[in-house]
């Protein structure tokens, strides 16, 4: 008979990454039906009541272990297993020195000169750490999310006044001098620099030009809010600066989700006053997808326009709605923007207009897309990029619905992400069309990347899904499919 163990450890705070290798590794122990070790943050408490676990009072600095075996007598190993694994992810290798360890960020910066700072924090501690930088002289890229908006108007104010960049917050991608930050794909140097207002919006057009021969040299991520009112596209204007005074980049793209009109404006009028010529591929109802923009550089810099390639086939429909499942919130944003063109109102948690908000369980009857990466879901939780249980959990919900008759999904490949994403989510929609929905998946990647492009994508259309490196093209398909069932 199962038997279901749960503990709380006050006070024991570990990486959400770390804590995911824990869970992965406790899950294969001898015995072991299922285990989650996490922070106590509400989401995770959410998902482990969803598991079936009965959970006692603690708080978000405390870490729950939660482990379900085949009979009472594994329990004791499978505990074991956990501490092992927790002891595991906390080991570092030294070597000798008399040198002590700096033991903060301003003590560390006085011994390197020059360089870009990676500051990876909890989003509320970022602020002093990114600042310490900023005072030391060096460019910043704060990966954190979940940082206050004052904070981060605090930090490009300051950057602005010294001449240095402030790369996020919620900066996931950069390529820095040939050196990718973060979620980096794999591309072959050359002409074109980004500025990014998205993390996966870069990747996307990386990757397409990489697909027509053309490289990306540089990559500036700026934070997927600084191109809104209350930042006022201060990054963004001081990446255009940079990039147009490096003689190695003939063209610059900027890419952002939906920004505020009045600072696209602003940003329009830098870019008509620099030498570097630029393209705009700023979303919005009524402006390029990621695809046209790609294709309106490669027009820019005189090269031939490809056909984006696409793997399998997907069934027919048999639902009326759509569902989009994305880890990425600018895919899911320009999903949005194409599909509510065709369909009308699209219900989200990262909603167009505010009367669209999806509630909590991010289910609704209608046509629904979730941005699995926002910040509310992944406090205290590894980005869905490297852990892709809470998508997987929703795959199977809404294929188990009749009325859904395609789900629309991303996969982004590349540095930091799953090493083999293929593995998880082939037999999850396996189940899916067994359910009944047509399944069509935007694969975002290279050949040169850690998973492999062509291995992943034959792997999901192996699986019975129709993969595309377009995520527009995905959309279009995907309501094609849906038109076909209406």
């Amino acid at each position: 008979m199962s038997h279901a163990h749960v503990e709380v450890r006050p006070g024991a705070y570990a990486d959400s990454v770390a804590l995911l290798q824990v869970s992965r590794s406790v899950q294969q122990a001898p015995g072991v039906e299922s285990a989650q070790v996490a922070m106590a943050t509400p989401l995770n408490l959410d998902l482990l009541s969803q598991m079936g676990f009965a959970l006692p009072e603690c708080t978000a600095n405390d870490l729950v272990v939660a482990v379900r075996v085949d009979s009472a007598d594994r329990l004791a190993a499978a505990l074991a297993a956990v501490d092992e694994a927790l002891v595991a992810t906390g080991r570092r290798t030294t070597q000798p020195t008399d040198v002590a360890p700096p033991r903060t960020t301003a003590a560390a910066l006085r011994r390197v000169a020059g360089g870009t700072v990676l500051v990876s924090v909890p989003g509320p501690s970022a602020l002093v750490e990114a600042m310490d930088a900023l005072d030391a002289g060096h460019d910043v890229m704060v990966f954190s999310d979940n940082v206050p908006v004052e904070h981060e108007l605090a930090l490009k104010t300051v950057a602005a006044e010294r001449d240095l960049l402030v790369m996020g917050p919620d900066c996931g991608t950069a390529v820095v001098d040939g050196v990718g930050l973060g979620f980096a794909n794999v591309c072959s140097p050359g002409p074109v620099g980004i500025v990014a207002a998205s993390g996966t919006g870069c990747q996307q057009l990386a990757c397409l030009l990489e697909h027509a021969g053309v490289g990306v040299g540089t990559a500036l991520g700026v934070g997927g809010r600084d191109l809104s009112t209350d930042i006022g596209g201060r990054s963004t204007l001081a990446a255009l600066r940079r990039l147009d005074a490096d003689p190695r980049v003939e063209l610059v793209v900027v890419v952002s989700k939906p920004p505020a009109d009045e600072v696209a404006e602003v940003v329009r009028d830098c870019a008509d006053r620099l030498a570097t010529p630029v393209e705009l591929a700023l979303l919005g109802q009524g402006r390029p997808d990621l695809t046209a923009a790609a294709e309106q550089a490669l027009r820019a810099l005189g090269r031939d326009l490809p056909g984006w390639p696409v793997w399998g086939r997907a069934g027919e429909a048999h639902g009326d709605l759509l569902r989009g499942l994305f880890v990425g919130g600018t895919l899911c944003d320009e999903a949005m923007l194409i599909a509510t063109a065709a369909l009308g109102p699209v219900r989200s948690n990262i909603p167009l207009s505010p009367d669209l908000a999806l509630d909590t369980d991010l289910l609704a009857d209608t046509h629904l897309m979730v941005d699995f990466g926002d910040d509310a879901l992944t406090s205290g939780r590894a980005h869905p990029m490297i852990d892709p249980t809470l998508r997987l959990e929703h795959l199977d919900r809404v294929a188990s619905d009749p009325r859904t008759g395609v789900v629309l999904m991303d996969v982004v490949l590349g540095h930091g992400a799953e090493s083999d994403p293929a593995s998880r989510l082939a037999p999850a929609i396996e189940r899916a069309r067994r359910s009944g929905p047509a399944v069509v998946v935007s694969c975002v990647g290279t050949e040169l990347d850690p998973q492999g492009l062509d291995r992943q994508a034959q792997a999901l259309a192996d699986a019975g899904a129709e993969v595309h490196l377009s995520n527009a093209g995905a959309t279009r398909r995907a309501l094609e499919i849906l038109g076909g069932a209406r």
